[in-house]
């Protein structure tokens, strides 16, 4: 399988689980996830979607459980929204950058670095 190929078949799978998330699951625990991820393999048979709640990691557990349960009905529109000719195996896990990130942008905020001074140079 090309590369290429893996790439396009994530980034479809990225595209129908957010407008799934978005418009069609009804379970409360799901509401505001993000997809930040999709890697698949080579034979297109096992998909890794990384998942976050917009900076609210005390939601991972839950989050991760629903999905879990909903990997049946997840495969199944899968499969009706894709050419593949087998749906992959979901694989879901909590994507802590963007934790990471909200970190080091505090750390950065934090900061106390006076303003660079004027450095002209001297008349004469």
């Amino acid at each position: 399988m090309s590369k290429i190929r893996q790439q396009r078949t994530a980034e479809q799978i990225r595209y129908i689980f957010s407008e799934l998330f978005r418009r069609e699951l009804s379970d409360p625990r799901l509401g505001g996830i993000t997809i930040t991820e999709v890697t698949i393999d080579r034979e297109l048979e096992h998909a890794d979607i990384y998942v976050n709640a917009l900076g609210d990691d005390g939601r991972q557990d839950e989050v991760i459980q629903a999905l879990t349960g909903a990997t049946g009905y997840l495969r199944r529109e899968l499969s009706q929204r894709t050419r593949l000719r087998k749906a992959p195996q979901l694989h879901f896990h909590w994507d802590p950058r963007l934790a990471y990130a909200q970190e080091v942008d505090e750390i950065l905020n934090s900061l106390d670095i006076p303003p660079a001074e004027d450095e002209s140079p001297p008349d004469g």
